[in-house]
């Protein structure tokens, strides 16, 4: 469900509060215990239960009655909070459309310093356990509910796209906060969703941009036509948060699989015949 900036404009001082209180302690516990959170808020009985009310009512707080009485924040209520922090900061004005929704995220457009995009991470129940296994810089260990897995997520992809800012055409990250990162718009469309004039031209575009990406330390590591953008003349390489060292003992094994999607989906296209073993030797050149 699209983000409703008015119902995050809306919220009282308490309310906020209590979003707060229950990331804070969702840290130790899976449902927040009610006289916890009351001691933690420190709010009258009859005050908290209103003001719970709203926040389950407008969709940012869950609560369940077994085996006890417990409230849980959700993504709304996560996304809540990061994006009045981030109005409170001056990073963003106003809240645009939702221009994008993936597995694990969704695109907003907002006002900033100009139009920028809003990247919102959320890595669903379903894929919670599989990212654990498969993603190393997620907690092996102790409670982690999918809100701070996505911010884990979040902060991976910052730190990608700072370390690649000027030497690789990706978007220019402008600030993070938990599970929202604010980046730059970029012009033209998912190479999905493109039909090239010149598609030799953007196919050695792509190999330069990962070659250049592999200088600097880093592998995409789910690179494929749904993550690389081009306006039909420029290429920029997206969605970061799977990124892994030249350095990992399964470099190889990734890198290939990058390059192979993007040369299957140029020959099933644009009926092309790139090499792999070619388009491995050039990224890899010392």
């Amino acid at each position: 469900m699209p983000i409703d900036a008015d119902i995050i404009k809306s919220l009282h001082k308490y309310e906020i509060r209590i979003l707060h209180a229950l990331e804070r302690m969702m840290k130790r516990y899976r449902w927040v215990p009610e006289d916890d959170l009351r001691a933690a808020v420190k709010l009258s009985p009859p005050e908290l239960k209103y003001r719970l009310g709203n926040l389950i009512h407008r969709d940012l707080v869950r609560s369940d009655s077994v085996p006890y009485k417990g409230y849980a924040l959700v993504f709304a209520g996560y996304d809540a909070l990061a994006l009045s922090d981030l109005a409170g900061k001056k990073t963003i004005s106003a809240l645009g459309c939702m221009v994008g929704v993936g597995k694990e995220s969704e695109i907003y457009e907002a006002l900033g310093f100009g139009i920028v995009i809003l990247k919102l991470h959320k890595v669903g129940q379903r894929s919670f356990q599989t990212l654990k296994t498969n993603r190393e810089y997620m907690p092996g260990e102790g409670h982690c509910p999918w809100i701070f897995a996505s911010a884990k997520s979040a902060e991976r992809e910052y730190e990608a796209l700072k370390a690649l800012n000027g030497k690789v055409s990706v978007p220019v990250p402008i600030d993070i906060n938990r599970h929202v990162i604010v980046m730059s718009q970029v012009p033209g469309a998912n190479l999905i969703r493109c039909v090239l004039e010149d598609p030799d031209t953007i196919y050695r575009q792509i190999l330069d941009e990962v070659q250049k990406a592999y200088a600097a330390g880093f592998i995409h590591g789910d690179l494929s036509e749904y993550n690389i953008m081009t306006d039909g003349e420029t290429v920029w390489l997206i969605d970061w948060p799977q990124w892994i060292p030249p350095t990992h003992q399964n470099a190889d094994a990734v890198l290939r699989h990058d390059l192979e999607n993007v040369i299957t989906y140029f020959a099933k296209k644009y009926q092309t015949n790139y090499d792999l073993e070619e388009a491995v030797a050039f990224v890899t050149k010392p």
